[in-house]
């Protein structure tokens, strides 16, 4: 028998020749040539791979913890210096996979974070990488994620999906569970094509316990692919930041402003102040002050700081916690404009009229102190003459000139008509350990409707200004509804006795009238949940398609940049377009406007998606101990598989399954939005009011399912009974039909 190589020998020659690495090419470097000797080189292989020392990949073998010449890695997010790393997808070794840098020739395509790609590496030495990889061709998007439960098993183990739109598991091979423990909570993408039925995964994070304190919204987190954590070198610059000295801003601490806001807010970016007009020419008017904290002044164009916010978008609010756009150095501490300590701002001062309307406006860039920290209630209180040790001071000076100009603003929102939608916000109290306290509906306070009122014109100005000096900004755009969707609307407002106008030009005045004639009927809640369904979604754009919802040609976002990228973006255009220093809008920033414009409007969407669904997840927590009990609500979707329901007390949206409405086949019809018993005629359709049992809460999906009990306080009636038939049925077949019959439901579902 030829002379079969030791393991030392074999992984120093794969170290040493790793494009030669397949058993054909082992077995030709060592002279192994007999059938005998090829066999007893196959068994050693298998050895080694079973014991860990060889990865086999195809045909080839690596060193284990060593990557081939050839892999498909995935690309991270640009650094400080702005250069592309990778991971590689392959690696199976123990230790943290390897750090990549991507080198990049002229010609290569643009590379985005969360892409694959076939690279060729290259091993360094003295570097802060160990890799270098050089594209060979792009492979596509990232791989499918899935968030879930992992069980452990034999083989590996397998990952039940905790999202409701996936209900198959996945399957986990005994080397890629990244040592996950049964029924932890992991994040997973797949590596392959099905096999034994199931799609093929990777373990990527381990998440801890699913039900432990304040897993709710890292579920979220990830799920949505929210980054959380701040890279060291962003950290590190804003922790370099200091305090902006007065320099050439103009001095506004002797004015007594305030800011005002929920009593668990984590930043404070806006404060106000107003004071009755003395220009003799404005009687009854009012100058109004709404300062805004500088964040462009900490956060240059191009800086790590820079780079970080605008791929985050904006922050994203939970009930446990913030994601903030800003580590806390700045948005908890230099940015925030707190109580008694002097912050850098942009403010702008307005002049308005008797009736609200604004005259003037003029911008500047300044100091400020703010007076007080104030909240919500604690205003509204002293305004309806109930104030406290804090607010007592400040009531003639400050807080009644406040109101007096809100009471303006009123008149000139009265004659714009924006759109005026009741729609409650729900607040989630939750114990130190992540268990829901209590679900209820926020107050809502005029010290709200002031500070949205300021925050608006503020806001009108900003983008009027820019539009004046010529310089580039992003607005907020948001355009009326299709027609399909108005149409939509009208059908369900004629049904319910109302009109909406056809063959004019539509404005929100329109649908003001009809939610006014609405207002106090049983209809109420229906025509409002209908009016927000048909409204289009506001998003960011550098060209001005004005605000159809709050009737305004031209809007930007000026008054959040702490938690906002696109007001940090209205900042800096301020700051370019009146010469105020080298931290405005950059060149490249101008450049990738229309870039910048859609990364935000979606990064918005996912915040969006994310608290909504941490939401549910908390709303079925709430539940699930009062599975069997039963609550009222309306219908506030419609859909060929089912009914989605409202609930009065909490505003949880459950789903009645159409299986279990009634016990006949009901029609859909996508165009009223109803579905129709076929043989009773009943109709279930948007905003009618229904009781229902509580028939399943799953906290770690935010699933809710009922059972119908009654519409509008009456029981569903029974199918009609059927005409007696010549011949008798044969056993068996009203069971088989019926079971076809719930065959075709499921496929038409899905």
């Amino acid at each position: 028998m030829d002379q079969i190589p030791s393991r030392s020998q074999i992984l120093d020659w794969i170290a040493e020749n790793p494009t030669l690495t397949a058993k054909r090419d082992i077995a030709r470097a060592f002279g192994i040539k007999g059938s005998a000797a090829r066999i007893e080189l196959k068994r050693l292989l298998r050895e080694m791979e079973a014991d860990g020392a060889l990865d086999k990949r195809k045909r080839t073998y690596t060193a284990q913890g060593e990557l081939p010449p050839v892999s498909v890695l995935q690309v991270l997010a640009p650094d400080a210096q702005g250069d592309l790393f990778a991971r590689p997808l392959e690696w199976r070794g123990e230790d943290e996979p390897p750090r990549i840098l991507l080198v990049q020739k002229k010609g290569d395509p643009a590379l985005g974070e969360g892409e694959r790609i076939l690279a060729r590496l290259t091993p360094v030495e003295g570097e802060d990488h160990s890799h270098e990889a050089r594209l060979i061709r792009r492979l596509g998007g990232s791989a499918h994620k899935i968030l879930g439960i992992f069980r452990a098993g034999s083989d590996g183990g397998r990952i039940v999906p905790i999202d409701k739109g996936e209900d198959k598991e996945w399957r986990v091979a005994r080397d890629l569970t990244a040592g996950a423990r049964d029924g932890e909570l992991v994040e997973a993408e797949q590596t392959g094509p099905k096999r034994l039925g199931l799609p093929q995964a990777r373990v990527v994070a381990r998440l801890g316990d699913p039900m432990g304190p304040r897993a709710v919204s890292i579920i979220a987190i990830h799920q949505h692919g929210i980054p959380d954590a701040f890279p060291d070198a962003v950290l590190a610059e804003a922790e370099r930041a200091e305090p902006a000295p007065l320099g050439e801003r103009e001095d506004l601490r002797h004015l007594p402003f305030v800011t005002i806001d929920p009593v668990d807010a984590r930043d404070r970016d806006d404060a106000v102040l107003a004071e009755p007009d003395p220009d003799p020419q404005n009687p009854g008017g009012h100058i109004l002050w709404v300062a805004i904290a500088d964040v462009a002044h900490y956060v240059r164009p191009g800086s790590a700081l820079d780079r970080e916010a605008r791929k985050r978008g904006n922050s994203t609010y939970f009930p446990d916690r913030v994601v903030p756009m800003l580590p806390d150095a700045l948005s908890g501490d230099l940015c925030s404009l707190h109580e008694d300590v002097d912050r850098p701002c942009m403010a702008v001062r307005m002049r308005l009229s008797a009736q609200g309307e604004k005259i003037s406006h003029r911008f500047t860039r300044g100091m400020m102190r703010s007076r007080a920290s104030l909240n919500y209630a604690q205003v509204q209180a002293a305004q309806d003459g109930q104030p406290d040790e804090k607010t007592a001071p400040l009531l003639d000076e400050i807080i009644r000139p406040l109101y007096a100009a809100y009471a303006a603003t009123k008149h000139a929102r009265a004659l714009r008509q924006p759109l005026d939608l009741d729609l409650p916000e729900r607040k989630i109290e939750l114990s130190d350990e992540g268990k829901v306290l209590s679900v209820a509906f926020r107050d809502r306070f005029d010290a709200h409707r002031l500070i949205e009122e300021f925050m608006i014109l503020a806001n009108v100005a900003a983008a009027e200004e820019l539009t004046r000096l010529r310089r580039p900004l992003l607005f907020r755009v948001h355009e009326e509804p299709s027609p399909e969707k108005l149409d939509a609307l009208r059908e369900v407002a004629e049904a319910s006795g109302f009109t909406l106008a056809k063959g004019q030009v539509l404005k929100t005045s329109h649908l003001n009238r009809l939610l006014a004639q609405a207002e106090g009927t049983e209809f109420d809640e229906l025509l409002n949940i209908t009016t927000l369904r048909s409204m289009t979604q506001a998003y960011y754009h550098p060209e001005n398609f004005g605000h159809f919802g709050l009737s305004l040609r031209s809007y930007a976002h000026f008054t959040s940049p702490i938690r906002r990228y696109s007001d940090l973006i209205v900042h800096r255009a301020l700051i370019l377009g009146h010469g105020w220093g080298n931290d405005g809008l950059s060149p490249q920033d101008i450049e990738t406007l229309e870039e910048t414009a859609k990364l935000i409007s979606d990064t918005e969407r996912r915040s969006m998606a994310a608290e909504r669904d941490t939401t549910d997840r908390y709303l079925a927590a709430w539940l699930s101990d009062r599975v069997g009990a039963e609550f009222t609500g309306r219908i506030s979707g419609v859909q060929r598989f089912g009914l989605f329901v409202k609930l009065d007390e909490s505003g949880a949206d459950g789903l009645i399954p159409i299986r279990s409405v009634g016990r006949e086949f009901f029609h859909y019809d996508p165009d009223s939005q109803t579905l129709m018993g076929a043989d009773t005629g009943t109709v279930l359709g948007i905003g009618q009011r229904v009781t229902v049992r509580l028939a399943e809460a799953v906290p770690m999906t935010g699933g809710l399912m009922l059972e119908l009990l009654t519409v509008e306080d009456r029981g569903l009636p029974g199918p009609k009974p059927r005409r007696g038939r010549s011949k008798p049925r044969k056993p068996g077949r009203d069971a088989a039909r019926t079971e076809k019959a719930k065959r075709r439901v499921v496929r038409t579902r899905r």
